[in-house]
């Protein structure tokens, strides 16, 4: 009997024990803190002969099949009344095939589009497919004698381009990149020392689409076809206005270099590389 009594009270006592070890809190062990990585600035390229503004046209053409298609979203510092008048310097078509056919892509834009268009501006630069760039705020060359466009004075040049990354930041667009398209692209030495100063990437292209003011669609998708090699950066446009073909010319480039091998990238990336 005194055996049972002390087996049962052994027992009591353990199962007393357990029921304590249960009910006592383990100590809570603190969350790994998580590491924030800061972003990375975007790839530039070193100043040019004499700390001039780097010039980019192309990509490598032995780092694999990459093309980097851009879009100019022009409109100038005048034409906000042929704007209100129901001009369309935008093209939402295009910009929805770009998402649709999951393209990357590089947008120019003008700082006096991105006021005219703001949520659109705002939807581009905050989508990771798309990248915003720099095209000037007035759209005005930089040379003289650009394709008939008024010009920008010499002493106007910097200012004109942190002109349009205010725009840019009004309208709540991110993070535009260090990259400038000039204009026409129409440059010289006076307007890459002007711009030394803010730090830009001039991009310029290797594969003209000749999309500007074409009514054959037809015949610019042979133009880009014809012209894209590994590394080419295409010039192409954003507006209804200017450029209406551009749309279904992308909706027709894109499946056949894909079937060449070629993959999208942004510009940024073909810098990068």
């Amino acid at each position: 009997m005194i055996t049972l009594v002390r087996r049962v009270t052994a027992a009591c006592v353990l199962s007393a024990a357990l029921a304590a070890c249960a009910a006592t809190p383990q100590p809570v062990r603190p969350a790994p803190s998580a590491t924030t990585t800061a972003p990375s600035a975007p790839p530039t390229l070193a100043p040019g002969p004499g700390g001039l503004t780097p010039v980019f046209k192309n990509g490598s053409r032995t780092h694999g099949r990459t093309v980097a298609l851009t879009f100019d979203a022009d409109m100038t510092a005048d034409q906000g009344a042929r704007a209100a008048a129901g001009e369309h310097f935008d093209n939402p078509g295009l910009i929805a095939a770009l998402r649709a056919l999951k393209v990357p892509a590089t947008v120019f834009m003008t700082g006096r589009w991105a006021e005219q268009y703001p949520e659109q501006a705002r939807s581009l630069g905050r989508d990771p497919l798309f990248e915003v760039a720099n095209h000037s705020y007035s759209h005005y060359a930089f040379t003289d004698d650009c394709y008939g466009l008024p010009t920008v004075s010499g002493d106007r040049m910097r200012a004109d381009v942190e002109r349009a990354y205010a725009a840019f930041r009004r309208a709540g667009v991110p993070d535009a990149r260090p990259y400038f398209r000039f204009p026409g692209g129409c440059y010289d030495r006076r307007a890459l020392k002007a711009l030394t100063p803010v730090g830009v990437t001039a991009v310029q292209w290797d594969v003209v689409s000749g999309d500007a003011f074409a009514t054959d669609a037809e015949a610019v998708t042979r133009q880009v076809l014809d012209g894209v090699r590994p590394g080419s950066v295409v010039v192409m446009h954003c507006t209804r206005s200017a450029a209406p073909t551009t749309e279904r010319v992308v909706r027709t480039v894109v499946p056949q270099l894909r079937e060449r091998g070629f993959r999208f990238v942004k510009v940024s990336e073909l810098i990068g590389s």
